[in-house]
């Protein structure tokens, strides 16, 4: 979003972020060079719509999801990485548009849960995630590392659980390094799920300082006024007002009563990607509609794959 650094500053105080974190002082900042954020059009929702136009959930999924910006995911499902990247990023570029990419590639991705996966071997996911950070270059993008691959390093041991520090470490590194105008945020978890100190424990541990920030409540649904408490408590045991985002996609009546995560009943739509608002930036990160697995209203329909179905439980908070 082509904003002016007064607007930008004025942004972050009503957020209570002061630009004293190093990340913040160091780093181009990609929303001087670009005009709003991306619509990705080759999300599955928009997919889904062109290809469904006479369907009677095409209106109320283009009108509600497919025509609003969010993120792309990108792994092992990506295949040329440093092309795809490259490819999306340009088109953005093209537009004058802010893209948001996630990196979603660890070995040993999301604990053999629903979206297991993930690179070979360290070595594999170096080489990839440094291929990601070259496909960005110079272009203005905003990069979200790995979700919940630090909220659940507890479910490694020994040389696994190091291997995955080491391997987030590289990858915060590397787009410090080769994409100067892009804001990348390490995954931080969400708000009941690791205390805030041990969190920020771990996001100091993996270089946090070296780029913009961290992010909260991906794929999950705590309102943005718990994320942000939580955020601003996980800065505070940083002991800098590290920016932070939240991912607001799901989010709109909250986590309910429930402990579930796993396409659950009775959420909602959140707030449509924007600056401020507690966070630095609320954005779509989790597409809506993609499942999260064969689970809840998503029974037999697997981790990313799109539900016209599940979009319109979204749309409608039933």
């Amino acid at each position: 979003m082509r904003i002016s650094p007064w607007l930008v500053a004025a942004a972050l105080a009503l957020t209570g972020l002061a630009p004293a974190s190093p990340a913040l002082a160091a780093d181009g900042n990609p929303l001087e060079k670009t005009n709003g954020f991306y619509v990705d059009p080759g999300s599955n929702p928009a997919t889904w719509v062109r290809d469904h136009p006479d369907d009677s959930l095409a209106g109320p999924i283009r009108t509600s999801i497919a025509t609003k910006p969010g993120a792309r995911w990108f792994g092992n499902w990506s295949g040329d990485i440093r092309a795809a990247v490259d490819q999306y990023t340009y088109a953005a570029d093209i537009a004058d548009k802010l893209p948001v990419l996630v990196a979603y590639n660890i070995p040993g991705r999301d604990c053999g849960g629903e979206s297991t996966g993930g690179a070979g071997s360290p070595q594999a996911y170096r080489d990839w995630i440094s291929a990601f950070a070259d496909g960005i270059g110079g272009k203005p993008a905003v990069v979200v590392i790995e979700p919940d691959a630090l909220a659940q390093l507890d479910c490694l041991t020994g040389t696994a659980r190091q291997d995955r520090i080491d391997l987030l470490k590289y990858a915060a590194t590397q787009f410090a390094q080769k994409a100067p105008n892009t804001w990348a945020y390490l995954d931080g978890g969400n708000a009941t799920w690791i205390s805030a100190p041990v969190m920020a424990s771990r996001l100091k541990s993996v270089g946090v300082q070296s780029i913009h920030g961290f992010v909260l409540n991906v794929s999950n649904f705590y309102t943005t006024a718990e994320s942000t408490t939580y955020g601003k408590a996980v800065g505070s045991a940083l002991g800098y007002a590290a920016p932070f985002v939240v991912d607001t996609s799901r989010n709109g009546k909250g986590h309910g009563t429930d402990s579930d995560w796993c396409n659950p009943p009775k959420r909602k739509l959140g707030a449509t990607s924007q600056l401020g608002g507690g966070p630095e930036m609320q954005l779509w990160i989790k597409v809506p509609g993609d499942s999260d697995g064969s689970c809840g209203y998503g029974t037999g329909i697997p981790a990313g794959t799109f539900s016209p179905v599940l979009a319109k439980h979204l749309i409608d908070g039933d």
